[in-house]
């Protein structure tokens, strides 16, 4: 178990080692997004926003004019809903090469509630030109990922949860990995299950308990949302001919619509059904209850898959 907060601070560290232009800037937030790990090696290189993330991001955008690699963190809920205006018009119409880097996605912040349980910044990210969209699944991915954000030009979005989460992938395993490029983490002629970030690991708890019940499920964790590997969905739904999507976000807007997105306009029949926050604002309560109330829980994705096929 390792939390990908961890990995995102971790990894900055070691950037600024190797970029001397990386900048990094929080909204108040820099214990809980792990950015104080860089403010204590890089103190010159590191801005403390406070709150006002609308600044902060305007900043962002002000810097990597000057040719520096900006990083932005806060919370998800504050990274792109109080900022919106900022992100659109400084951000991505002006094609800023600003990754703002979010934690606490979801509604795994549990008793924060729902004014914290941010479920729509995946499609509020996805519909701006110009913006890439991440979903790293686990400590090691998250590593990589910022890595790649760093190395890669131009606006970026990133959201993990705030839990720790079991480590799906080895080191070496991500050296291969690339933006818009999907991963098959486990093979299966049955079924195929598409999720990303906190749903990776218990599609694969279910996927492991589907197989000894005769279900051969292949599972993909899409870490990039957006630009969607369109070529690998397609692919499993020639393959497998049902398709189950998976995210800690609303059904509107995020991954599901996504995928959904791209078998209409390929014009391809398929079995499918979209896992994820059915248009509600959720409650208070402990993370574990909210995703068995929610449906995001390894029951319920034995539960569709088995309806699915």
């Amino acid at each position: 178990m390792k939390n990908p907060r961890n990995s995102y601070g971790e990894k900055l560290i070691e950037l600024g080692k190797k970029h001397s232009n990386l900048v990094v800037l929080d909204a108040d937030l820099s214990k809980s997004t792990k950015t104080i790990m860089f403010a204590k090696k890089y103190p010159e290189r590191f801005f403390e926003m406070g709150i006002a993330e609308a600044n902060m991001i305007s900043t962002a955008a002000g810097l990597a004019s000057c040719g520096k690699i900006v990083f932005a963190s806060t919370f998800a809920v504050f990274a792109t809903g109080r900022v919106y205006d900022q992100i659109r018009m400084d951000v991505a119409y002006s094609q800023a090469n600003v990754k703002i880097f979010a934690t606490h996605g979801g509604i795994s912040v549990g008793k924060d509630g729902a004014s914290h349980q941010m479920i729509e910044d995946i499609a509020l990210m996805r519909v701006l030109p110009n913006m890439t969209v991440l979903a790293p699944s686990d400590a090691t991915q998250t590593a990589k990922i910022v890595e790649l954000m760093a190395e890669n030009y131009g606006p970026m979005y990133a959201r993990v949860g705030r839990a720790n989460v079991p480590i799906i992938y080895e080191k070496e395993y991500m050296e291969s990995i690339e933006l818009g490029k999907g991963i098959i983490v486990e093979d299966g002629a049955d079924i195929t299950i598409i999720s990303c970030g906190t749903m990776v690991d218990p599609v694969i708890d279910a996927q492991k308990r589907l197989k000894k019940q005769g279900i051969q499920a292949r599972i993909i964790d899409m870490h990039t949302i957006k630009p969607l590997d369109k070529n690998l969905v397609i692919k499993c739904a020639k393959e497998t001919g049902a398709i189950i999507t998976a995210e800690e976000h609303s059904i509107i807007g995020g991954l599901g619509s996504a995928v959904a997105e791209t078998l209409a306009e390929e014009n391809f029949s398929v079995k499918f059904r979209r896992m994820g926050i059915k248009d509600v604002f959720c409650e208070s309560g402990d993370p574990k209850d909210l995703l068995e109330k929610y449906g995001l829980n390894e029951k319920h994705i034995i539960k569709n898959t088995k309806e699915l096929v």
